[in-house]
């Protein structure tokens, strides 16, 4: 039986590498920055642009929110979440994992599993490692997550050592199933020439100690790939830097690096110089709905009234079809006048400055200077924002 994806190697400058990832939907250059899909849906932005313009080889679905609405049984029944959504190029659905453990006040958490209240009717549901298994075998995506549990980022030496142990034993369990449902042919994820990955999250909140730990226990189970959990919650970036620097390093290097849940770009830019080589945050198109632009000279927000009469675009280095045809103050006016379509150019348009920081990225490896990329890249964008996004 063939391997589900193929990953490598095809350059490195320091411990910042590029590298190809295939499925058997698309080939993937690395670092990449996945664009976030919730619902089955990039917020506000169309598959054909993800597909014609920004050329997006991978976007994420989530477990959490498609298991409550409109139900794996649905979405398997209709074809399963590629055919569903029309997107056909590669999807990796995290675990539903993240998003049970922020409904501090409405779960409880057992050796088995988690019981929640629904956020949209309150009704009571399950989520395990097998549960999971299922739910994103039926979803039929390319990269499947194992389910874990992940500790707030100041959570304490013990707390922390207890929930990485529940991880990596729930990963086990995730496996044993993953490699079920494989061998059974799920509906849509397990048919032979149609198989699934399976990646492996490491935890240990900002405990050095226990994210080697946590490598070492998740290493020895055996993955696809391997992915830093439990950072961006709420720890200081230095904390988070300081878990990059010693831990992706020491991960497989013959496997991809996947930083969840990560970040703005200067994090981006700061973990691909620590090894890391896959992403997703939510925060181009969340900010693109407050009005918040990323921009080559970093951060500007849309509704301050000094863009009232700009006739640049929000980007002058930018070559989206939002910035080569909109200005600042067009922009501004449609985002004050309650306009859809505000949210929906400034989402798009900061989805292309992402992948193609990440387009830039991958050149600056392959040409080794990316030392020189990631300084002058950092001088431009921090701290160089109009006001606070």
């Amino acid at each position: 039986m063939s391997k589900a994806i193929t990953w490598e190697v095809t350059g490195q400058d320091g411990e910042a590498r590029t590298g190809i990832i295939k499925t058997r939907r698309s080939v993937i250059e690395t670092p990449v920055f996945m664009p976030v899909g919730t619902q089955g849906t990039v917020k506000g932005v169309r598959f054909e642009w993800l597909e014609n313009e920004l050329d997006a080889r991978i976007i994420l679905g989530n477990t959490y929110h498609l298991f409550l609405r409109p139900g794996h049984e649905v979405i398997r029944q209709l074809g399963g979440l590629h055919r569903f959504s029309t997107w056909d190029r590669s999807l990796l659905t995290d675990s539903g994992g993240f998003q049970v453990f922020s409904l501090t006040d409405l779960r409880k958490l057992t050796e088995e599993g988690v019981e929640f209240r629904s956020h949209i009717d309150g009704s009571k549901k399950f989520l395990s490692p097998e549960v999971s298994m299922e739910v994103q075998a039926a979803l039929g995506s390319d990269i499947v997550m194992v389910f874990d549990e992940c500790p707030p980022g100041d959570a304490g030496h013990e707390r922390t050592k207890q929930s990485l142990q529940l991880t990596a034993r729930w990963a086990k369990r995730s496996k044993d199933k993953f490699n079920e449902l494989q061998i059974e042919g799920a509906d849509t994820g397990g048919r032979d020439g149609n198989r699934q990955a399976l990646f492996g999250i490491i935890q240990g909140a900002g405990h050095l100690d226990l994210r080697e730990e946590s490598l070492t226990r998740t290493v020895d189970i055996g993955f696809d790939g391997y992915a830093i959990g439990g950072l961006s919650v709420g720890e200081e970036k230095p904390v988070m830097y300081g878990v990059l620097e010693h831990i992706a390093p020491k991960m497989p290097s013959d496997a991809p690096r996947y930083l969840m849940g990560v970040g703005t770009p200067e994090d981006l830019i700061e973990a691909v110089y620590r090894g890391v080589d896959m992403f997703d945050c939510v925060m181009p198109t969340r900010n693109g709905r407050t009005g918040g632009v990323f921009t080559s000279r970093g951060k500007l927000n849309i509704r301050n009234a000094k863009f009232t009469l700009d006739d640049e675009p929000l980007d002058p280095e930018c070559s989206c079809s939002v910035c080569r045809r909109y200005s600042r103050g067009y922009l501004r006016h449609l985002y004050q006048a309650g306009e859809m379509l505000a949210a929906t150019l400034i989402s798009h348009h900061n989805l292309a400055f992402y992948l193609n920081t990440m387009k830039d990225t991958r050149e600056a490896i392959k040409d080794r200077r990316f030392a020189t990329f990631r300084k002058e890249f950092l001088a431009r964008t921090c701290g160089n924002e109009d006001e606070q996004v």
